[in-house]
């Protein structure tokens, strides 16, 4: 469930790093399935995720004076099983990624439709976003 809602951004749930956000990163996201990342140490993939890689997108995930690292060692666990993942573990997986206020419009329009309800469309344009600042009217 910690990968899907924080990893999988940029790493993707199969962890080989083709989402958009991973692909257009400087470095890209790697392949986490690959032998470049499996063969680093179990130790070597903690300092990572605690510590982050400067100038790289890999923010730091913990506190690197905890000494509670039980999540982190589960994602190591979950690192390591990457290359054997299932298509059924991915499709559970891709239920608990974060969806967007627009996403989450689009997938109720969908449910809507399909449902044959008489449900008001809503379009992206009409999904409030934190950035928006619609058009100021004019006093009559």
């Amino acid at each position: 469930m910690h990968w899907a809602d924080h990893c999988a951004t940029c790493h993707g749930n199969d962890g080989r790093g083709q989402t958009t956000i991973g692909r257009n990163l400087y470095p890209k996201a790697p392949d986490m399935t690959q032998n470049r990342t499996q063969n680093l140490s179990d130790g070597e993939l903690l300092a990572i995720i605690k510590n982050g890689i400067r100038l790289t997108g890999m923010p730091a995930w913990g506190d690197p004076t905890s000494q509670d690292d039980s999540q982190n060692w589960k994602l190591i666990h979950f690192i390591r099983h990457l290359p054997n993942i299932t298509q059924e573990e991915l499709d559970q997986m891709k239920a608990m990624n974060p969806v967007s206020p627009m996403e989450h419009a689009e997938q109720q329009e969908q449910d809507a439709f399909l449902s044959g309800s008489d449900a008001p469309e809503t379009h992206p344009s009409t999904v409030s976003h934190p950035h928006h600042h619609p058009a100021k009217k004019e006093k009559p």
